[in-house]
């Protein structure tokens, strides 16, 4: 069964760092593109960035571009979204979702397989 588990969220103030991980089980982590979201009370979900099948090509959406980075360990069926710089509006629960083929995609609608989320607070 395919399973996408989220961590690494929590509370941070302006300014500081978090890194969140992504963690795949239940199939080969290798073939598939992986997305990073995020939905803010009485918000959209909004694409955050992705990462392709492997690691060659990634994406981000221009309101975290310069301050999160995506990276990804197949062998350890690891994905990590690494946020520096964490600003306010930041705060949101972060999702992780899976897509069997590249090329990878910001668009939450291509995405079939979802994790359960993780916060992320950014506050003084």
């Amino acid at each position: 069964q395919l399973q996408l588990v989220e961590s690494g969220g929590g509370l941070v103030q302006p300014g500081g760092s978090l890194r969140l991980s992504c963690a795949a089980s239940g199939f080969t982590l290798d073939y598939y593109a992986i997305g990073w979201f995020r939905q803010a009370p009485r918000k959209e979900r909004e694409g955050v960035s992705c990462i392709s099948s492997t690691g060659g090509s990634t994406k981000y959406a221009d309101s975290v571009k310069g301050r999160f980075t995506v990276t990804r360990d197949n062998a350890k069926k690891m994905v990590y979204l690494h946020m520096n710089g964490l600003k306010p509006e930041d705060t949101a629960v972060y999702y992780c979702a899976a897509k069997p083929v590249d090329p990878c995609t910001v668009d939450a609608d291509s995405y079939g397989y979802w994790g359960q989320g993780t916060q992320v607070t950014v506050s003084s």
